[in-house]
């Protein structure tokens, strides 16, 4: 099992790495709405990973049979794997590469808000949330928790969905 979710773990933390910075240059032409429609994409086609290590492991360790518990160990592994890629790609680029994300991040949240026609109040609502999350993401523990949940909530749906297309009913072989 090792072998199999350290492989795929890596394979999709790579694809996360890479796809982030071959992006970073080009991050004030992309915008942070189709900026956030890549990396969502880019997530989604990561976890197919996962779809893909666990029937690996099935077909070469289960003998073609395996549990929805062993699967979804396998692809929770994976997942954590790649979450993790994901995390420390994030925290290099963050406090390295783009250490004003926070504050162009917030500036785009209260120019949405003007653009959309809100309210003063809404407005002066989002400038204060702004700050909040500048103040917040600036705290590398609560920046890694913050950028976990971005990826690992996908990377456990795909688990648990592969999990049960791939399992295989019968006695796993010992």
């Amino acid at each position: 099992m090792k072998k199999t979710v350290l492989t795929f773990g890596l394979i999709s933390g790579t694809i996360f790495a890479a796809m982030m910075l071959l992006t970073v240059p080009f991050a004030d032409k992309i915008g942070f709405d189709k900026g956030e429609i890549l990396g969502y994409t880019t997530i989604v086609l990561s976890a197919l990973l996962i779809f893909f290590g666990i029937r690996s492991y099935r077909e070469s360790t289960g003998g073609g049979r395996m549990t929805f518990g062993r699967g979804f160990a396998v692809g929770i592994l994976i997942t954590l794997i790649s979450s993790a890629c994901y995390v420390g790609t994030w925290e290099f680029i963050y406090f390295k590469l783009m250490p004003g994300f926070a504050e162009k991040y917030s500036a785009h949240m209260v120019e949405q808000a003007k653009a959309s026609g809100e309210s003063q109040q809404k407005i002066d609502e989002r400038m204060k949330k702004a700050k909040e999350f500048k103040v917040m993401y600036n705290k590398p523990i609560i920046n890694i928790a913050m950028t976990f949940m971005e990826v690992f909530p996908i990377g456990l749906v795909v688990t648990l969905a592969s999990a049960g297309i791939l399992r295989k009913k019968g006695a796993v072989p010992a």
